[in-house]
């Protein structure tokens, strides 16, 4: 929701008749159509050597 009513500024009309797949074709115009790959265990394990639990 907070991508159609506040980046793409949709009123709540055009957010709610929207398809997911024009949702997702905002997403992909806005990013430049790059898809973000999920953290992994390396990288989970690289941020609590920077950041240890005191």
């Amino acid at each position: 929701m907070a991508l159609g009513l506040s980046v793409l500024r949709w009123t709540p009309s055009e957010f709610w008749h929207a398809t997911p797949r024009e949702l997702m074709a905002a997403w992909a115009g806005l990013n430049g159509g790059r898809r973000m790959t999920p953290a992994g265990g390396s990288d989970l394990k690289r941020l609590m050597e920077v950041f240890p639990d005191a």
